[in-house]
């Protein structure tokens, strides 16, 4: 039985429950391995993994607010922060106090944080092309789109805020 109106769901069967735990842990395992594919190369340009997630959305998106960085890259505030903070030190990014509301924070890329993005990026995405090459255009674009689609369901059962770049 289906959800419709006034109707609850069937209870899940034992082979959803089995087809569930084998998604999350053929999810886990396949991030892992992407992982591992890119890490070596971020770690030859003096970046680890939230580093380069963070100057590859300022690349992409141009200055955001430190708490869409936040969001977009999947990681707690006190990390942002912290990783920021490091980004700064190196001369990669700067802070700037947004003119409209001082209690907002802009991250924007510095010179030398775009030259490195620009020097890092295409080597990134050619080992990410070559740790995905067992799976053809069409199975890519099938599997972004089921996954865009659990992730959708996910985050509005647990009352996630979903934006248009969702």
């Amino acid at each position: 039985m289906t959800a419709t109106a006034g109707k609850q769901p069937a209870p899940p069967s034992d082979g959803d429950r089995a087809a569930t735990l084998q998604l999350i842990i053929a999810l886990g395992r396949a991030l892992q391995a992407l992982e591992r594919a890119v890490r070596p190369h971020l770690a030859e340009s003096g970046l680890g993994l939230t580093e380069f997630a963070v100057l590859e959305v300022l690349y992409h998106k141009g200055a955001l607010p430190l708490g869409a960085i936040r969001n977009r890259i999947l990681v707690t505030g006190a990390s942002t922060t912290y990783v920021v903070k490091k980004l700064e030190e190196r001369g990669l990014m700067r802070r700037r106090a947004c003119a409209e509301d001082q209690r907002v924070v802009f991250g924007e890329l510095t010179a030398k944080g775009r030259t490195l993005i620009d020097e890092v990026f295409p080597a990134h995405v050619e080992r990410l092309q070559q740790a995905m090459a067992g799976l053809s255009v069409s199975q890519k674009r099938e599997a972004s789109r089921l996954l865009r689609a659990l992730s959708l369901h996910a985050r509005r059962t647990t009352g996630e805020r979903i934006t248009e770049d969702d």
